[in-house]
């Protein structure tokens, strides 16, 4: 068919005829274009595809349909193909990540056993500052004022082999009045009494106080109720750090106050002595 026919000149069973034939010339344009196609996309020299590539672009011109890119476009525009072993700046990052991760990994171990470590040194320290270290109050005598008194004090490390770094503080002295504790004046005595010790064996200070209260309490007719408290720091090191713990041992007398008449204390307690300046009694 080489001119157009006149379509008002044609009967149906004619134009029918002639829609078939002008599907039949479209299969087979489309059977030729895909062969041609094919045989452009196969591997050859670089000749032939350069020879190929006018009729190629006259193809993509008659052919309407968008086209898929080749491997072969893919792989140039990806450059030789998109394999991310082969690219050397994502792999670095992921070998700093992985670097990142190794090391947060590694210091959050450490610093579980540095604190494991720690605690198990406190631990330690405390139980040598309650078990190897021995504090008593030895004696209390009247001072010739007529006001004060004076108390021993003593420190024994049982364990000379581990010696043990003691902060002295002031010693704390109460009076019971009524139902509760008032503090008396008190001061150490000498430079024995202050500052860190290294107490490797025993050590001994002495501390005065003061009790001039009114209205202490009698639980033994004729003796003030006093407790004696004693707060120590206590260290592995002269300088101390994070490794001190602390202790605070009270110590309970019966004090018997300056001026007080003993004829009458043996008559209310029934005494068959002299009654004794102090009496000790356990923590309560």
């Amino acid at each position: 068919m080489t001119e157009r026919p006149d379509l008002a000149a044609l009967s149906d069973a004619e134009k029918d005829a002639l829609i078939r034939a002008l599907w039949r010339a479209q299969a087979a344009d489309r059977a030729e274009l895909r062969r041609l196609r094919r045989r452009l996309d196969a591997p050859g020299d670089g000749a032939a595809a350069a020879a190929a590539s006018p009729l190629l672009d006259r193809l993509r011109e008659a052919d309407p349909r968008p086209r898929r890119p080749s491997p072969v476009e893919v792989e140039d525009g990806l450059g030789r193909g998109f394999r991310p072993w082969r690219s050397t700046l994502l792999m670095g990052a992921i070998g700093l990540l992985c670097a990142g991760f190794a090391i947060d990994g590694a210091v959050g171990i450490w610093q579980s056993r540095d604190l494991q470590r720690q605690r198990q040194a406190r631990l330690l320290l405390e139980h040598e500052a309650r078990s190897a270290l021995y504090v008593e109050l030895k004696r209390i005598v009247a001072e010739p004022d007529g006001k004060s008194f004076r108390m021993t004090l003593s420190l024994q490390n049982t364990n000379p082999a581990a010696p043990l770094f003691v902060m002295l503080n002031a010693v704390g002295v109460f009076v019971q009045v009524g139902t509760a504790w008032q503090q008396v004046p008190s001061r150490a005595l000498g430079v024995a009494g202050s500052g860190v010790v290294r107490l490797v064996d025993g050590y001994t200070w002495e501390v005065a106080f003061t009790p001039d209260v009114t209205g202490w309490a009698e639980l033994i007719p004729g003796y003030m109720h006093v407790r004696v408290q004693a707060d120590l720091l206590i260290g592995r090191q002269a300088q101390p750090g994070r490794d001190i713990v602390e202790r605070r041992t009270p110590f309970y007398v019966y004090l018997k106050p300056h001026g007080a008449d003993d004829a009458a204390i043996r008559a209310r307690t029934n005494m068959s002595g002299p009654p004794p300046l102090f009496i000790p009694m356990p923590p309560h």
